[in-house]
């Protein structure tokens, strides 16, 4: 009973628009508070402070770093004129060309946010003025953002990896098929419109063209092969790979002349503060984490579930619909912090590979970035195209129905994400 009063305050103050990191650490003192006494808070800070400072969390501000420096010193730029060159000759080649950009954007900052940010500033008014219309555009933009959190370096992954105790390796690793079947999937989607509504083709195929740009953006894919030939070749660890990655992306930046600091200034206060508002969550995680533990809700919840069915696959099923309902409502890092701990019994009880469901977990949020009414990647998508949410929705659902379908096939075809795990680590 105690328990369902403390979850009832939590979303009473969450609706309230109470943060959500304030409103988790309220609600697990309160529940301390009343079980074991005033007595048991004297710890609490400690563990706060424990908590957020876990070694493999310091490659968030990292990774949104490189983002901000490799936007800011004109890395973009040369992926956009090079992906342009392979495959601006299809129909609606633009917003292919905005999905293929995303794919190697992905790469280096881990966050969808950035992603729009970095890149929906620069492709979306292109788009408007080919003829794409603002719906479209925003929608095209928004889905493959998305692309950053599946495709390795991913910042929920980290974050999960810390809250399930599992390597964040492996789940990079277990990343990159579901990413590149999710682009795949986004430019079949992204044809068919073009074709529905004679979308123009940006430039003929052209080998000279393609050899400049290729050669222009030579330093930029130094970028990825630094990150994750780094993490994949056992030289040095996701955390590690994420201060190299900021010294290579500032680098390059000096090699092509063009870090613009007002803008390299803004990028990384903003992703200050997205670290800023991670690490509060974990913080406050730790306390909550630790209440629910004495109150043995995730061991419940296991029992309970087990007495229901036994069978793995239903068991995800179950879990597939409740991340994508709380995706409607939390962002992908309180959803993580929230949930995660309290399912890892009942997932251990039957036998899922916590790296697989690792998979699935951050698949479910990516989908949840586009679902409103919070859909954090879908609205910062809505405000720089200038449109109106719901009429991008109307459109971004064909896109959300492949990441949907990628999702599925992960669950219950596990050899799709699971056989690079295996060849490398197992």
């Amino acid at each position: 009973m105690l328990i369902l009063l403390i979850l009832l305050v939590l979303i009473v103050m969450i609706c309230l628009n109470v943060p959500i990191a304030v409103a988790l650490a309220i609600s697990a003192i309160l529940g301390l508070v009343a079980t074991e006494g005033m007595g048991s808070l004297v710890s609490v800070a400690l563990d706060m402070y424990d908590g957020s400072t876990k070694f493999a969390l310091i490659a968030i501000p990292m990774f949104v770093l490189a983002g901000a420096i490799m936007n800011a010193g004109g890395v973009t730029d040369r992926l956009i004129n090079f992906v342009t060159a392979i495959i601006g000759f299809v129909r609606g080649g633009l917003a292919m060309v905005n999905i293929g950009v995303s794919l190697f954007f992905a790469e280096i900052s881990g966050s969808a946010v950035a992603d729009v940010a970095a890149l929906g500033s620069v492709l979306i008014p292109q788009m408007k003025k080919r003829g794409y219309g603002a719906p479209l555009s925003a929608a095209v933009t928004s889905s493959s953002a998305s692309l950053a959190i599946i495709i390795p370096p991913s910042i929920p992954m980290i974050i999960y990896a810390s809250s399930a105790n599992v390597s964040v390796e492996q789940l990079f690793v277990a990343g990159i098929v579901p990413g590149l079947l999710g682009a795949a999937g986004l430019m079949f989607v992204a044809y068919m419109f073009a074709v529905k509504y004679n979308l123009p083709v940006e430039e003929a195929f052209n080998l000279k063209r393609l050899r400049e740009t290729f050669i222009d953006a030579l330093p930029a894919f130094a970028l990825p092969v630094i990150i994750l030939g780094g993490i994949f070749g056992g030289f040095v660890t996701a955390t590690e790979a994420a201060g190299l990655a900021v010294l290579a992306a500032f680098a390059v930046g000096l090699w092509y002349r063009e870090i613009n600091l007002k803008h390299l200034k803004r990028a990384m206060l903003d992703g200050g503060m997205q670290t800023a508002v991670v690490m509060l969550l974990v913080a406050a995680s730790v306390v909550m984490g630790g209440f629910l533990t004495r109150a043995q809700l995730p061991q419940e919840l296991a029992s309970g579930l087990l007495e229901i069915t036994t069978n793995k696959w239903l068991i995800l099923l179950i879990l597939n619909f409740f991340f994508l309902i709380i995706g409607f409502f939390l962002h992908s890092a309180a959803a993580i912090i929230l949930v995660v701990p309290i399912v890892i019994p009942l997932i251990a009880a039957v036998g899922i590979d916590p790296v697989h469901f690792g998979l699935v977990v951050t698949l479910n949020l990516a989908i949840g970035q586009q679902t409103p009414p919070v859909a954090s990647v879908l609205i910062t998508s809505c405000a720089v195209a200038r449109a109106n949410i719901w009429d991008v929705s109307k459109v971004n659902i064909y896109f959300v129905a492949v990441l949907l379908t990628v999702l599925l096939l992960c669950t219950y075809v596990p050899s799709v994400p699971m056989f690079l795990v295996e060849y490398f680590y197992r």
